[in-house]
């Protein structure tokens, strides 16, 4: 072949190996950084309703302010990518991914835990307001307990109660219950206090956790409670991966059926396309759900759809009676304000739907949009260059080699 250029193959041959081989190393471990949500890897899925009391009024601002407290609780806990978001006026939704014990975490959500001291009358002379801090810890006789440590009001407050107290009880209530009702001896003033009665150092750490994260302003209730277990989140997330692996393939084999070494070229450039969408989620600390995987192949379309623009502009330059060169590059400059558009439009839905929706819808939201953005990059930028290394290195002049017209034999007997 006349005029070849081994450089600008060793090029597209470097490329092409650093995608693949790292999409081969990398995609595995990257999969399994990305956190799944609860439809992929089971929890829990709790409704929790603001009711009105003659005590507490169901408003905005109550609603907003029992989101934040039942955010400490459930970040106390420890528990993995949980979502807390409202919905509507006055419910609440809470997720717990891969909770090994629901029970426990739902219990803890609606409580009110409001925490009291009264004194030997009955009246009310400190609350969960006072609180600075409350840890669970072991006593004397390895006795689980709560240490209450109180501001810098609540100690003034405690040191007068157990002052005026000396010789008769005092009573530490939470939520009307009464906990432990110890005998004064002496006044208190360091602004520490004890709960004991806890049958475990689980127990106590759980019931300081609700201290610490203080009481909600409104009564909660749950109205709905369902469990997703591991098996039918594994189930989900094999599904998934097996559509993923199916919708991908099609794709690859569609590429190249009809656009031939261009089509190779697309699908090398989708394999890094999936590799930056999956690295940018794991930077963005992302929580991959189902609609996110359906957004994900969505996304992976799309960036095809720009390849196939692209191609058939190329294919039309050609017709043209244009050079392989001169047809790529207006092929690409013509195709540019078309995929433009297109994107523009996608993300304006993206946006829209992420404003709108709720915890999947908006998980769709942001990969559909991650997606757009990198298969600008996958399809305008690196099929570009790399088609630009294939035809610069005059391995063919045949354009039915690149799916963009008819073969040519006289073309194809010179190549050979």
């Amino acid at each position: 072949m006349k005029d070849f250029r081994w450089g600008e193959l060793g090029k597209f041959l470097v490329v092409t190996l650093a995608i693949v081989g790292g999409f081969c190393v990398y995609i595995k471990p990257l999969t399994h950084s990305i956190k799944q949500g609860l439809d992929l890897q089971g929890g829990s899925h709790v409704v929790l309703q603001a009711v009105e009391t003659a005590d507490s009024k169901v408003d905005d601002d109550a609603v907003k302010r029992s989101v934040t407290i039942i955010e400490r609780r459930v970040n106390e806990l420890g528990l993995t990518e949980p979502l807390i978001q409202r919905q509507g006026k006055d419910r609440i939704i809470v997720e717990l991914p891969g909770v090994k014990d629901p029970e426990k975490a739902i219990a803890m959500l609606g409580r009110t835990a409001m925490l009291q001291f009264l004194d030997d009358k009955g009246n009310v002379v400190l609350t969960g307001n006072d609180l600075k801090d409350a840890r669970g810890q072991i006593g004397q006789n390895n006795q689980a307990m709560v240490g209450l440590e109180f501001n810098d009001e609540g100690g003034k407050k405690f040191a007068d109660l157990t002052a005026r107290s000396i010789g008769k009880q005092i009573a530490i209530a939470l939520d009307g219950k009464i906990l432990t009702a110890p005998m004064v001896n002496e006044a208190i003033t360091g602004g520490r206090a004890v709960i004991t009665g806890s049958r475990t150092m689980e127990e106590a750490e759980h019931l300081a956790i609700l201290l610490r994260s203080g009481s909600l302003p409104v009564k909660l209730e749950i109205m709905e409670n369902r469990t997703v277990g591991p098996t039918l989140g594994q189930d989900s997330k094999e599904k998934s991966i097996k559509a993923f692996i199916i919708g991908c393939g099609a794709v690859f084999v569609f590429m190249l059926i009809f656009y031939r070494l261009s089509g190779i070229v697309a699908d090398i450039a989708l394999l890094l396309y999936t590799m930056m969408l999956l690295l940018v989620m794991r930077y963005l600390n992302a929580t991959l759900t189902l609609p996110g995987i359906a957004g994900i192949i969505l996304s992976i379309g799309m960036a095809v759809d720009a390849n196939v623009l692209i191609f058939e502009r190329f294919k039309e330059e050609v017709k043209k009676g244009k050079t392989l060169r001169s047809s790529m590059a207006s092929g690409f400059d013509r195709a540019l304000i078309t995929i433009m558009d297109s994107n523009i439009t996608t993300l304006m839905a993206a946006a829209i739907l992420f404003y709108l929706g709720t915890g999947p819808v908006k998980g769709f939201a942001v990969t559909l949009a991650l997606g757009v953005l990198l298969s600008m990059i996958s399809a305008v930028i690196v099929t570009k260059y790399m088609l630009q290394f294939l035809i610069f290195s005059n391995i063919t002049k045949n354009p039915w080699i690149f799916g963009v017209g008819a073969p040519k034999q006289e073309e194809v007997a010179k190549n050979e």
